[in-house]
């Protein structure tokens, strides 16, 4: 419950706690958030991780000179890469394992279930659009490696996919991070970028709701 607590603490503040590393790890930082974009979009276990929000509040440094901007797009580019490549790796292996294994409490079967609803009605395309849907975002390569799908046709989602996610929110903090009232109300701010992130999840629940109420 602490660890929750925390990094809803984290995620919610994290302007604040991406200040305290800037300031404490200096250039470090670049690798720090590197791991913590790889571990989001990378490890099946880690969905908790904030992604849209980190990446906002970076770009907002950046344009007070906190990190130099093409470096920072660059490194979280190739960190959300990697990351999707190694988590559609250890589905395409270790997968079917790490779902039916109980000791792994992280794995969530609904949240498996529902991203292979996702990835039937959405395609290949999954992987591209998946970026934009916390929870989705981390389980969608994984899914694509449990169902063996052609790595050639994955690789080009997932570099497109994560050159739109990360250069289109890190420029948004970048352009609008710093703005006075964004500034000021930086925590509501975070709490709308993630309902706009969840959104399309809660949309197609509902839709799959009232489908099964008429179907009834």
């Amino acid at each position: 419950m602490d660890l929750i607590i925390g990094i809803f603490e984290f995620v919610l503040h994290i302007d604040k706690y991406l200040g305290e590393i800037i300031r404490d790890y200096g250039t470090l930082s670049y690798a720090i958030l590197f791991l913590i974009i790889f571990a989001e979009t990378g490890l099946v276990f880690a969905p908790f991780l904030p992604g849209d929000s980190l990446l906002f509040a970076a770009g907002a440094f950046a344009a007070l000179g906190s990190f130099d901007v093409f470096l920072l797009l660059f490194l979280l580019w190739l960190a959300a890469v990697l990351g999707d490549t190694v988590n559609y790796w250890i589905g395409h292996f270790f997968g079917q394992k790490i779902i039916d294994n109980p000791k792994i409490p992280f794995i969530n079967q609904k949240h498996i279930d529902e991203t292979q609803e996702f990835y039937k009605k959405h395609g290949g395309k999954t992987i591209f659009l998946a970026r934009f849907v916390p929870i989705v975002r981390t389980f969608a390569p994984f899914v694509a490696g449990v169902g063996k799908m052609e790595y050639k046709k994955f690789i080009e989602y997932n570099i497109t996919g994560g050159f739109v996610w990360v250069f289109g929110f890190t420029l948004l903090g970048y352009f609008f991070g710093n703005i006075p009232f964004v500034k000021e109300n930086f925590s509501l701010v975070v709490i709308a970028i993630i309902l706009l992130s969840v959104s399309p999840i809660v949309y197609e629940l509902v839709k799959s709701k009232i489908k099964k109420q008429k179907s009834k």
